[in-house]
Parts: structure tokens; C-alpha cells; sequence
């Protein structure tokens, strides 16, 4: 089953990028089951389909339950941790750990107070408070707030600092205003004004508009030299280099965008593209591409228009401000077309996942043409070997052994004309003693097919065994007693003359040289013998390894497999030392098999 949705999901996988990103899974019904964020989208997704074994339960019932894949790129790893967390928490996927609202990523938290308090926090309220953030590291957290309070003195008390409570005089001044950390506003040595004024910088470093706040800090700092004021100018100074390195601006984050729309557009000839994002307070929460098929020659701007209209209806978007590449009217919108900036930065990462779209749907056109290929294909050889159905399924038989030992069978099978290798299956002869191929051949298909009955899988529309007359009537049997004579076609097909023969019909049938149907039944007869070879020759080549240690007297199969892990081959057995070997089994069994080579 899992193989099967790795075949199903194949076209996806295969032109997912090597960016970062986030893919989403859908299940039959549509809804988002899983929302994942990968540094390699295309490592990320397509490791799901690569195992063999699966950690727990819930990751293969995942695994099984995923109809339908759906990614958004973004620009870094960052941006794809951040996107995940919006979409999780807009969609609580049943396979994923909901990120709360209040223990997620850390924020800065202007506080709406009388003489406002800077602090972090991971726990977002609607009180009017000004939060500045998320951020995704703690550390660079702590570099900002220790920037302000170098920068400007802050209260960090909770105390109610209304005015009629310091005009009473009910506080009295704290430690952290005799170390210099506070001006003691509790005790009117500092003015709201002045306070608030430094709340003022303080935002515009938080929102990342620092060009000015650095203007105002060199002027500060040729204030402290001019008067000598070495040290606190070295402070500022310092500070000012951290706010030049400091880079707050992410793609998924924006403190200045609220309820936006992004749209762009990708015009090909007969089709247009067109994506939308849409940004809610400063992270992606959406993002849909819809595809619109030409007419007439409609301009760019009417389909994107009409594309606008019809998104915004649907998903039910209350926007007052869209982001998109060219200008159109929309009445009682605000369109805006960046030239630079974050705004800009959304509009190119909206053209990036139209061209990927657009990928993906080509790599599915081309899927789909060489189906249909296959399936041409499929009728030919329907109609040149005058079977009722079209062959789809088709399985090929090959025995292998040398003078009856170490006798093998291999069955290849083919889907829509081409391999399915992992449907392949190798079989070892169990009641056939003797180079007996008639008797291989009638036992290795009645097991094959006996288990897909047992088993209540679909049996394939051709058989084909490699062979003549006798090879055919064998396989023959085994169909007649498991009474699915009449529910396949099998024939068989003789390597001299390519002759194919059918059941109880002693005229062979010879099919063009240069036919298409005849370089399949080839191609599955070829891979067969192929497939059944390589089995018998790693077999053969074990037996041979082993046989000859065997007739070692107190040599045992434990042993047997020690010596062969370290050395390989019995000549390096035979010409390693006393003291080599009995590192390996004992000194009492070394000498027994030393002896034995005649070599001490």
C-alpha cells in the first residue's frame, strides 16, 4: 500500500525544489491532515515514501491516509519554521502538535500602561499592548532588550503608575533607580513625556525602522564626546554597531503588514496562472493558485482582474489593501504595486511558487501523455495476441539451475508495458528433485498464484512463460487446479523461432520481428532470465562458499558464519596463521580446520 502511494505521488515528487518550504497533506476528503516545514522540500516530502519500516503507527497511517500534496516555497528555513506554525495553528491538523497561541514563538511586549514596561513574552493578549515579533531565536530576543535598557532607562516594576498614585506619593524610589537601571518616574523624577519619547525609539528599533534611531544615537554619541563622556559614547557607539547588524526583516514576518493580498500572475500561451497569499497580521495564513484557460485574447490585466474577483468571493477575503504586479481597479481597494522593499519581496516569493505550479502541472501533462503511450501500446499487443482484455498486468516465469542443484524460479512483473520492479519475486524449488524444468514450472506457479488468491489480490490479464509446449502445459496444471484456467490468458514463448503457443492450440503463433508486442513479451522474458540468473548465481555462490567448510568434522554453521564475516573466502582462511583464526572461533577449532587445509 505504501508502495503504491509512493507510484501515485511519483510526478509530485519528482519536481518538488530544493528550497525551503512547507508542504501540507491532504486525505480523500480533502482536508489537511499534515503540515510540515523542510529545509529540501524535495528530500523532506519524498523521504515519507522511501521507508521500508516506520517508527510508530501513526506515522504509516499518516503515510496511508495522504491523497493529495500541496507546498508553498519560501525564502529560508526561517521563513518555512514560521509559515508552518501560522498554517498549523489556522488549520489544527489532525497529525500534527498544535503550536498554542501562548507557547509558541517569543515576542516583545510594548505594554498599554502609564509609563509602559519592555519585556519578553510568549504569551500574546488582546489588551491594546503593542507586540513586536515573533522571533525564532530567544537570543537575538535578549540582544534587543538589552540594547534598551542600555539605551534608554526603563521601569521593569509592575507598579500602577497612574497619576493620581504619584501625585499621593505612594511609592517610594527602588533599587533599580539607585544602580541607574530606572529615573524613578514613581516619584515624578521623570516626566511621561520624556518616557514616552523613548518608548517612541524604542518601537521604531522593534518595527526595524532603525535608520533613524542610529541617526539619533550618532548624534547622541558626538553629544557624550564633545563632552567628554568617553565610556558612554563607547556605549553607544557599540550599540549602534549591533542595531547595523541586526536584520529583523523575514519574508513570513512583517511588523508593518496587516491583512494583505498578494496576487501575481504567470501568462502562457493558452493558459494563465495566478497565486494568492494572503499575509494576516505579518505572517502567510494562505496561499492558492488557480489556473484560468483562454478564450480569446484576453489581456493579463482583465485575467488577473477576473482571477482577483473570483479568489476574494471564494476564499471570503475582507482585505482593504492588495499587492500585485501590475495596476488595476478594484473599487474600494487599495492596490499596490511594489517597486522595492518587503511588499516586493512578497510579490517575487508569489511569482516563485507560480513557476513551480506550473512545473508540476507540465510534469503531469507529460505523465499523462506517456500513460496514454502505454496504453497504445497495450491495445497492440491486445490486438496481436487476440486476448479479450487489455493486458496491464502482465507476469513472466524463468527456472535457473545448473544439473538440478541449487534449482531457482523468478517472476518479473510488468504494469502498462513497463517493470514494477517491486513486485518482483524469487523462488526457491521445494518439491522438484532433479533438473526437472516441467515440474519447477508447475510448482512455482501454482505458489504464486495460490498466495495472490489467498491473499485476495488481482491476478494479471497475460502470463507469460518462458518456454515451449512443455513449460506451458505445466503452468497449465497448476492454473486448472486452482480453477482460474479461464480467468487469465497464458502463453508461452520458445527463445528459438520467438514462437508464442497457446493452451490447446498446437499452431504456434509468429509475430513480426519488428513488432512492438513481440519486444515486450521479449523485454519481460529477457528480464526474467535476468532476474532469475542473478538469484541463482548468489545462491550458487553461497552453497559453494559453505559446502566445502560443511565436511569440516566440529566445524558448525555458528562457526561457519563467524569465519566467513572476517575473512571472506576460504583462501583467506587458508592462509591466515594459527593465532588469526583462534582470535576468531578458538585455538581447539583453528587447529581442527588448519588441520583440515594441511597448512600448519
Amino acid at each position: 500500500m505504501l508502495q503504491l502511494n509512493k507510484e501515485k505521488f511519483k510526478s509530485i515528487l519528482s519536481v518538488l525544489p530544493d528550497s525551503p518550504g512547507v508542504y501540507q497533506f491532504y486525505n480523500s476528503t480533502n482536508d489537511i491532515i499534515y503540515i510540515g516545514k523542510a529545509k529540501n522540500l524535495k528530500k523532506r516530502v519524498s523521504s515519507y515514501f522511501m521507508k521500508d519500516h516506520y517508527e510508530n503507527n501513526k506515522l504509516k497511517a499518516l503515510v496511508l491516509k495522504i491523497d493529495q500534496i500541496e507546498y508553498i516555497v519560501v525564502e529560508t528555513e526561517t521563513d518555512a519554521f514560521l509559515l508552518e506554525n501560522n498554517l498549523i495553528k489556522k488549520y489544527r491538523p489532525r497529525y500534527n502538535v498544535l503550536l498554542k497561541d501562548d507557547k509558541t514563538f517569543p515576542w516583545i511586549c510594548v505594554k498599554k500602561e502609564p509609563f509602559p514596561r519592555v519585556f519578553y513574552t510568549r504569551n500574546v493578549i488582546n489588551d491594546g499592548s503593542a507586540y513586536f515579533g515573533p522571533y525564532t531565536s530567544v537570543y537575538m530576543v535578549k540582544i534587543l532588550l538589552d540594547l534598551i535598557r542600555q539605551l534608554y532607562p526603563l521601569r521593569n516594576c509592575k507598579l500602577n503608575l497612574s497619576k493620581d498614585n504619584i501625585k499621593k506619593r505612594k511609592y517610594k524610589t527602588c533599587l533599580e533607580y539607585h544602580i541607574g537601571n530606572c529615573l524613578a518616574p514613581c516619584i515624578s523624577l521623570q516626566t511621561e513625556d520624556n518616557y514616552n519619547e523613548s518608548i517612541d525609539y524604542i518601537k521604531k528599533i522593534l518595527k526595524g525602522n532603525i535608520h533613524e534611531v542610529i541617526s539619533y544615537l550618532n548624534d547622541l554619541m558626538k553629544k557624550y564626546s564633545t563632552e567628554f563622556k568617553f565610556e558612554d559614547a563607547l556605549i553607544v557607539k557599540e550599540r549602534i554597531e549591533i542595531l547595523e547588524k541586526y536584520k529583523s526583516k523575514s519574508t513570513i514576518v512583517s511588523s508593518s503588514l496587516n491583512n494583505v493580498d498578494v496576487f501575481n500572475i504567470l501568462d502562457d500561451n493558452n493558459i494563465a496562472y495566478v497565486n494568492f497569499l494572503k499575509v494576516v497580521e505579518g505572517g502567510i495564513v494562505q496561499a492558492h493558485t488557480v489556473e484560468l484557460k483562454k478564450k480569446l485574447d484576453e489581456s493579463q490585466k482583465d485575467l488577473l482582474l477576473l482571477a482577483i474577483v473570483e479568489i476574494r468571493e471564494r476564499l471570503g477575503s475582507t482585505a482593504k489593501e492588495i499587492i500585485a504586479p501590475i495596476q488595476i481597479e478594484l473599487g474600494g481597494i487599495h492596490i499596490t504595486v511594489p517597486e522595492r522593499g518587503e511588499k516586493k519581496s512578497l510579490l517575487e516569493l508569489s511569482e516563485r511558487n507560480l513557476k513551480y505550479y506550473r512545473l508540476e502541472k507540465q510534469k503531469k501533462f507529460d505523465k499523462k501523455k506517456e500513460k496514454h503511450s502505454g496504453k497504445r501500446i497495450l491495445e497492440i499487443i491486445k490486438k496481436d495476441l487476440n486476448l479479450t482484455v487489455l493486458p496491464d498486468h502482465i507476469e513472466c516465469f524463468d527456472n535457473s539451475n545448473i544439473q538440478g542443484s541449487n534449482a531457482v524460479a523468478a517472476c518479473v512483473v510488468f504494469r502498462g508495458a513497463k517493470p514494477f520492479t517491486k513486485d518482483y519475486r524469487h523462488y526457491n524449488i521445494k518439491t522438484v528433485e532433479g533438473p526437472d524444468d516441467y515440474a519447477s514450472t508447475e510448482e512455482v506457479v501454482y505458489r504464486r498464484y495460490k498466495r495472490l488468491i489467498e491473499e485476495n489480490k488481482s491476478l494479471p490479464q497475460l502470463i507469460v512463460i518462458d518456454g515451449g509446449k512443455g513449460q506451458l502445459n505445466a503452468a497449465l496444471k497448476s492454473l486448472e487446479k486452482l480453477k482460474i484456467k479461464n480467468s487469465v490468458t497464458i502463453i508461452g514463448i520458445a527463445k528459438r523461432l520467438e514462437e508464442i503457443f497457446y493452451a490447446n492450440d498446437p499452431i504456434p503463433l509468429y509475430l513480426d520481428k519488428n513488432s512492438e508486442s513481440l519486444k515486450v513479451i521479449q523485454h519481460i522474458r529477457n528480464e526474467a532470465h535476468r532476474f532469475g540468473i542473478k538469484f541463482h548465481r548468489n545462491k550458487r555462490s553461497g552453497n559453494f562458499i559453505k559446502s566445502e567448510l560443511d565436511n569440516i568434522p566440529g566445524i558448525g554453521p555458528k562457526t561457519i558464519d563467524l569465519l566467513l564475516t572476517k575473512f571472506k573466502t576460504i583462501k583467506n582462511i587458508q592462509s591466515s596463521t594459527l593465532d588469526e583464526v583462534s582470535i576468531e572461533i578458538g585455538n581447539r577449532k583453528a587447529k581442527l580446520l588448519l588441520e583440515y587445509f594441511n597448512v600448519q
